[in-house]
């Protein structure tokens, strides 16, 4: 059946509809001549970041000793024009929010204060590759299906999103608005796994399988931790102040110390709970409260009961121990 150009009549007066939202609904756009960072260009930034963190696995082939210079050079040249730009942008938009100005005049020289700031995130990439290193050391020591380290650097999600993690850390330190979490939501669609730039995550960090791992903004991890799938370290509860609003800026998720091993879709919650040395938490465990050190936290075996119907259509019942 063809289709009635007579129904396109209407669209004129849809796209009028719609546009009247935008004077009266202004929270959800962003409308004006103050350009907000572009995600296009700070997945691009990641891309290249990669490319100097992990050189030879990426896009680039047939790197040596003798060309990687220039490869890198070119590639921190490009990134300080880049992250100066974006960085410049979420600063410039983060006060207009927070002062309420409608204009795009410029007061502050955001250009020099992001030039400044990408500068000084670029400057922790020879001690990110040091840390970087320890964490893929942890997926090959951790896993026993693995074969070598390059197998973890071209496959883990775990690394994919602990180097983005840890990237967009050093930006969260420097006080870089929006581009932080831009960076690990990203890593989140990409990997499944939700690490929030404020999170402190000390080295050889492991999370093997990594669907469904979430971890809060104030946890703090120390050395040699490891999650597995569906492990949540979270908030217990968010305390409100005297107007029902949310109160921001306190502790919220748990500290997780050095050789801890979380299993699968484990859950820990709490800006009080402390999950000591050396211990385990095992699968589908919920805890609220602090664990001392080289403490085994499991739950009690259940019972799996299944029914079947016998050949002579007597129903009978077995219970077994999992």
């Amino acid at each position: 059946m063809a289709s009635d150009p007579r129904r396109k009549e209407q669209l004129p007066d849809l796209t009028d509809r719609i546009v009247r939202t935008y004077s009266k609904i202004r929270t959800i756009n962003h409308l004006g001549h103050c350009p907000l960072p572009r995600y296009d260009v700070i997945i691009s930034v990641i891309e290249d970041l990669k490319d100097i963190l992990y050189p030879g696995y990426r896009r680039r082939e047939g790197l040596h000793l003798g060309n990687i210079m220039y490869h890198v050079g070119e590639l921190v040249d490009g990134l300080h024009d880049k992250l100066t730009q974006q960085i410049a942008r979420a600063l410039r938009h983060e006060i207009r929010v927070r002062d309420e100005i409608e204009t795009c005049d410029d007061e502050i020289d955001f250009e020099s204060k992001g030039q400044m700031l990408a500068i000084e995130f670029l400057e922790t990439i020879p001690r990110l590759r040091e840390v970087l290193a320890t964490d893929v050391q942890a997926a090959y020591d951790g896993d026993p299906a693995c074969k070598n380290l390059d197998e973890v650097i071209f496959c883990y999600p775990g690394l994919e999103a602990i180097t983005i993690y840890r990237l967009a850390h050093e930006m969260y330190r420097l006080q870089v608005p929006f581009i932080p979490r831009m960076m690990t939501e990203w890593a989140h669609r990409q990997t499944g796994i939700d690490i929030h730039p404020g999170a402190n995550i000390s080295g050889h960090f492991f999370i093997d399988h990594g669907t469904g791992v979430v971890v809060g903004q104030t946890c703090d991890i120390g050395e040699y931790v490891k999650l597995y799938q569906g492990v949540t370290l979270g908030a217990l509860s968010f305390d409100t102040d005297s107007d029902g609003n949310l109160v921001r800026g306190i502790k919220r998720h748990p500290t997780i110390e050095d050789r801890v091993v979380i299993y699968a879709n484990a859950t820990v919650l709490g800006g009080r709970t402390v999950v000591g040395h050396d211990s385990v938490i095992g699968s589908s465990v919920w805890v609220t409260s602090s664990v001392a050190p080289h403490t085994t936290v499991v739950l009690e075996k259940p019972r799996l009961r299944v029914r079947a119907e016998s050949p002579v259509g007597l129903e009978a019942e077995l219970d077994f121990n999992i």
